[in-house]
């Protein structure tokens, strides 16, 4: 057997999955501990060793997390969780586990897991878009996650929103300390602040689809401001897939009206990328910590 583990570090849980090729073998979550570093370690060597227990094999382990892996000194930063920053997350799994371990970004590991066997399977390039509490992507290039001297590949929600009119409203500071990045429109919690009307962003998609007048034209500007952010994506890297996830990917409307919206700020007569929800929508980001490992020798 070819046993692939991935984990999924969240803020409210820790997820875990056993692949064995494409094939789901075990998934087991246990809360994740609030703001303690050694805890939420000791949380994922016990899924690890509990799951290979029940398989009767050991297998590789990838770990998908809300940060990067600095490529200058190996500790994490860019975290939402932020009692991960400066912490040597892969060393320590590594000196608890005695064996290899890959850590990748959640956005990234979403890609990877939509472009190996989900929405973008087969395609020759496909960007992975997390539309949710924040705004992430990565880019999957022939199979493999596109990574640069920064560790930073896909980070479009940390760009400014393009071609800007006062009609987007009054500019909002994000957490990293800019104005106007893409996540200060996309994200769900900034979607519902924009929009003005006292509902959360799952409120305004339900009241949107119902035909409440308001909520629709709310979802129009989303739906806008998004085809304004992918088409600055597509003019730099001309991806076949755009492969959506997160909790606004499941909002019907954006794969009716965002790809007529693209052709007016595309570099191009027509645009023929593909734009898709996730295949399988939360579990993309466990799979594709798995999938950080393409081939695992049999355990």
């Amino acid at each position: 057997m070819s046993l692939r583990l991935g984990i999924d570090l969240g803020g409210t849980k820790t997820e875990i999955i056993a692949l064995d090729g494409s094939d789901e073998r075990l998934r087991r979550r246990l809360p994740t501990p609030q703001d303690d570093y050694q805890a939420s370690l000791h949380n994922m060597v016990r899924l690890v060793l509990e799951a290979e227990a029940e398989l009767g094999s050991q297998g590789s382990l990838g770990v998908g997390i809300p940060g990067t892996r600095s490529p200058d000194h190996g500790r994490i930063k860019n975290a939402n969780s932020t009692y991960l920053i400066g912490q040597d997350l892969q060393g320590d799994l590594q000196r608890l586990l005695q064996r290899p371990v890959r850590l990748g970004n959640d956005a990234d590991c979403f890609t990877l897991s939509e472009a190996s066997d989900g929405a973008g399977a087969g395609a020759a390039s496909v960007f992975g878009v997390i539309l949710g509490t924040g705004v992430g992507g990565g880019i999957v290039i022939h199979g493999r996650l596109l990574s640069g001297p920064n560790a930073i590949a896909g980070e479009w929600g940390h760009n400014a929103l393009p071609w800007r009119t006062p009609a987007d409203g009054p500019a909002r500071r994000c957490y990293c300390g800019l104005e106007d990045c893409i996540e200060t429109f996309l994200s769900g919690p900034s979607w519902a602040a924009r929009s003005d009307l006292g509902l959360s962003a799952a409120a305004l998609a339900d009241a949107a689809r119902q035909g409440e007048p308001a909520a629709d034209e709310a979802l129009n500007t989303y739906c806008e401001q998004l085809a304004r952010a992918l088409a600055s994506v597509i003019n730099v890297i001309d991806p076949e897939v755009i492969v959506l996830g997160g909790g606004l990917s499941n909002i019907p409307a954006l794969y009716e009206r965002v790809p007529p919206l693209l052709v007016r700020h595309v570099f191009s007569d027509r645009v023929n990328t593909r734009l898709v929800q996730a295949r399988y929508g939360d579990s993309s980001g466990v799979r594709g910590a798995a999938w950080l490992w393409p081939e695992t020798p049999a355990g």
